[in-house]
């Protein structure tokens, strides 16, 4: 069974328009087109598990409040960076929705140990080759 995606609710959300930096001529310098979007984690409706998998992550959008900043100046229209803000915001979610597989330590099988103790003989064997060739005499 696949669960579905994690969607966060745009009213846990704080988006604040702003100018974009960078190369765009007098549209930068007019339009305030770039979106700065904060999400606190802590107080989200999101299940716990999710909420620690999520400040747990080492990520520099993250901070150490655990608020996610995320900002979007890609596109030209505020909406658009709007969109991809929030759209990066609920990847970035998602992206801790399943908790990871625990890991089970198991024996290395009879086999896998021959075949590995074998390999390093003949590793051993063909090091022991490459030595300074003497005279037999």
């Amino acid at each position: 069974m696949v669960p579905l995606p994690l969607q966060v609710s745009e009213d846990e959300v704080e988006i604040t328009a702003m100018r974009a930096q960078g190369a765009g001529g007098q549209n930068v310098n007019k339009v305030s087109s770039a979106v700065h979007l904060r999400f606190d984690v802590v107080a989200s409706s999101l299940p716990e598990g999710v909420k620690e998998r999520l400040l747990a992550l080492r990520d520099t959008r993250i901070t150490q409040d655990g608020v996610v900043v995320i900002k979007a100046q890609q596109y030209r229209s505020q909406e658009q960076n709007r969109a991809d803000a929030l759209e990066r915001l609920n990847a970035l979610v998602n992206s801790v929705a399943v908790p990871p597989r625990v890991r089970r330590a198991t024996k290395p099988t009879y086999g896998s140990k021959q075949r590995r103790l074998q390999s390093k003989t003949q590793r051993g064997e063909t090091k022991a080759l490459r030595g300074r060739v003497r005279d037999g005499s």
